[in-house]
């Protein structure tokens, strides 16, 4: 008999011990999870827990892994607590929120994708309308609220013209810009391999907190800040976004996948070539979460600290990803259990 959401709401509530106690070491290379157990979720950051939880609601209601993704995603979105995701997210330097999401379905390998969108309370959902609802992948700024309006997707007031007034005469003031902050931006990416091997996957973020009008990062860039192979697996980032636009970060972790590695070495082997080329080295400040079409999962950050939330029908907890560049890396492969 399937898990009603009330029975799974308090099983999740009787797992917090168990979630509080796997924060305190890395995953080393996560084993399958039986199909009996699916659908399997991983997303980033504790915040993805409730997502997590959220998705897996929408799922055993009878909804689809699509729904399951845009449902969960939904949570951090409305959360106004979320400076990374959401219109309660850090606006830019002119003081507008510009909100980035993606998603993607593995079967048909569709995809869709909005950026510097202003305005609208679910990106997420603007994302899957751009897959489902015309021949495009993307649409930007503008164009895509006037769309998500068109979709009927909730919307708040969106007078900037008082905001990039004031933008603008700042800018004149100063001999030059100044530089964004690199605190918050953190971002929601979630996967989901389903009961029939299916997978999906979705992305969304408010960006980097002073950003530049008109910024996009990696988020809404499939490749980048999101990529699903249905025969192979998922994978998705959160960090700075520039650092993963450059190097296509999630394809990357897939295509890794593709030759065999564990989710989570292939997260770290990432890590380790894009800190290789980049003149940041491992100040690259990204993390990468994954997937395969195993069932196997698992992360990694460029430094210690970096968590991450994985849910079945059985358990959802939050676990700590090795760190690169901390040298918080035990034996990775095979099927070790997280301990």
């Amino acid at each position: 008999m399937k898990t009603g959401r009330r029975q799974f709401l308090s099983l999740g509530t009787s797992l917090v011990a168990c979630g509080t106690s796997s924060i305190s070491r890395a995953a080393e290379g996560a084993p399958a999870v039986p199909g009996t157990d699916l659908p399997l979720i991983v997303s980033t950051w504790p915040f993805g827990r409730p997502a997590n939880e959220a998705a897996l609601a929408a799922i055993l209601a009878g909804g689809s892994l699509l729904d399951g993704v845009e449902q969960g995603i939904h949570v951090p979105e409305l959360d106004a607590g979320n400076k990374s995701v959401g219109l309660g997210g850090l606006p830019n330097d002119a003081g507008v929120v510009q909100l980035d999401a993606c998603i993607m379905s593995g079967p048909g390998h569709r995809a869709g994708s909005v950026a510097a969108l202003e305005g609208i309370v679910h990106p997420i959902s603007a994302a899957r309308r751009v897959m489902e609802k015309t021949p495009h992948v993307m649409l930007v700024g503008e164009g895509a609220r006037m769309f998500a309006l068109e979709q009927g997707l909730a919307s708040r007031p969106n007078d900037t013209a008082a905001a990039y007034e004031a933008w603008r005469k700042k800018r004149a003031e100063k001999a030059a810009v100044k530089p964004a902050t690199e605190k918050n931006h953190d971002t929601i990416a979630l996967l989901i391999l389903g009961a029939d091997g299916n997978i999906c996957g979705g992305c969304s973020t408010s960006g980097w907190g002073g950003k530049l009008p008109g910024r996009v990062g990696d988020s809404p860039i499939i490749g980048s800040g999101l990529y699903v192979d249905n025969e192979v697996g998922a994978a998705g980032a959160t960090g700075l976004g520039e650092n993963v636009m450059r190097y296509c970060g999630s394809f990357l972790v897939v295509e890794l996948m593709r030759q065999g590695l564990h989710p989570q070495e292939a997260c770290l082997e990432v890590i380790r070539r894009i800190a290789k080329k980049d003149p940041k080295g491992m100040g690259i400040s990204v993390s990468f979460v994954a997937l395969d079409k195993q069932g196997r999962y698992g992360a990694a950050g460029s430094a210690a600290g970096f968590q991450y939330a994985v849910t079945n029908r059985k358990t959802s907890t939050v676990l700590k990803a090795p760190g690169v560049g901390n040298r918080d890396i035990g034996p990775v492969g095979g099927n070790q259990s997280p301990k």
